[in-house]
């Protein structure tokens, strides 16, 4: 089977102060069901409080990261038989999350 990534950055989720609680617990009832049925594999969100470092072959840290490369948001790794369903469990998250979540597949690694 396939791993697919299912994101929304920080910016698609516009939510009051009362919808908040609201979305949480049905993003959470989306990703029980995923467990229940087998296919979750990892998800959670971007702690956006601590700044990324970048850390060099030799160990080093930087706090200077790759130009333009950002990240931040929720995401959400399923494992799963076809792309259809993968566009399925992103629809039940777009909903949950009241936001479109973008869709990508990781390419196969037989270690993994």
């Amino acid at each position: 089977m396939t791993k697919y990534l299912i994101s929304f950055p920080s910016e698609a989720m516009v939510l009051t102060e009362e919808e908040l609680p609201i979305v949480t617990a049905t993003s959470h009832a989306v990703i029980e069901e995923a467990k229940a049925a087998g296919v979750y594999v990892f998800g959670g969100g971007i702690e956006e409080n601590v700044d990324p470092v970048l850390v060099s072959a030799d160990g080093s840290v930087s706090s200077e990261i790759y130009p333009g490369s950002t990240l931040n948001g929720g995401f959400l790794v399923l494992e799963l038989p076809t792309r259809e369903d993968a566009v399925e469990w992103a629809g039940k998250i777009a909903v949950a999350c009241r936001c479109s979540q973008e869709l990508r597949e990781f390419g196969y690694d037989p270690a993994s």
